[in-house]
């Protein structure tokens, strides 16, 4: 609410600028588009609080059903008189297990919730300056997702990557960098359009592929991201986001996705924490 008030005053300054001097007026006109960018990069961040928020709040209420059906369990089982109390103390022992395990895994999702969002802060504001068209971050199920358009990476039907692409790809593997302990994930994507040729690449299974593995390299060669961490491949045409009836469809489909996310055996540590059953 601040933030517009201080919008209203700048507009109702700016219209004022038979009234006072050129340089009160250059003033207020910085303060004014300085108003409008942090206007902007809030909103960003409410959007990827909500986000955060929905995730977290569709999780708790698993969690809290499958509690409930815990306890049904335990309220049956005291109900039944011919259960041993034996039975009754291995029920309240994996219901225990199961609440200490709840907890972890809550307190360990936050945890990479937080990191997320932070890393998706950080690659939004390092790529401020490119257009939506063609790069969009965001965080979605845990990892951060990054979706570069075709036009701007390659020619048409090419899979080398283009001159022009190399400054973005520069920032995105520097956020990639300086989060180490995440892998990263290439993907090829393309539209439905038949390519068929003798020479590679001879299919949109080869492009897509070969799209990935192409700025798998240039992350690596160019810019020093460990190749350990990333695995490279392609989807061909077989993982739409849009429709292929239209030319905007077409174009949206024939991306390159870079997926930042925690490595395996953070997930297996998740695993190990698990109640025995």
């Amino acid at each position: 609410m601040k933030i517009f008030k201080i919008l209203a005053v700048s507009a109702m300054a700016l219209g004022m600028t038979s009234c006072i001097s050129k340089k009160q007026y250059d003033a207020l006109s910085s303060n004014y588009k300085q108003c409008i960018e942090n206007v902007g990069e809030r909103q960003r961040e409410i959007q990827d609080l909500k986000s955060q928020n929905s995730a977290l709040t569709s999780e708790n209420n698993l969690l809290k059903s499958q509690h409930d059906a815990l306890k049904s369990s335990l309220d049956a089982c005291l109900s039944n008189t011919g259960k041993s109390s034996a039975n009754i103390d291995k029920l309240v022992g994996e219901i225990n297990a199961s609440n200490s395990y709840i907890k972890q895994l809550i307190s360990n999702n936050a945890k990479n919730d937080s990191l997320n969002l932070a890393l998706s802060n950080k690659l939004k504001r390092s790529l401020d300056n490119v257009t939506d068209q063609d790069v969009q971050v965001k965080v979605l199920k845990g990892v951060v997702m990054i979706s570069l358009s075709d036009k701007m990476l390659y020619k048409t039907g090419d899979y080398n990557v283009l001159p022009a692409a190399q400054e973005v790809l520069g920032k995105v593997a520097k956020v990639i960098n300086d989060y180490d302990k995440y892998s990263v994930l290439i993907e090829g994507n393309t539209d439905n359009a038949a390519l068929n040729s003798s020479t590679l690449p001879r299919d949109n299974w080869d492009l897509s592929a070969l799209r990935g593995t192409a700025v798998a390299k240039v992350l690596q060669t160019q810019f020093g991201v460990d190749p350990a961490r990333m695995t490279a491949g392609g989807r061909s045409e077989y993982n739409p986001k849009a429709t292929n009836m239209s030319v905007s469809g077409r174009a949206e489909n024939r991306r390159t996705e870079i997926i930042i996310m925690p490595k395996l055996d953070e997930f297996m540590k998740l695993m190990d924490i698990a109640p025995k059953k």
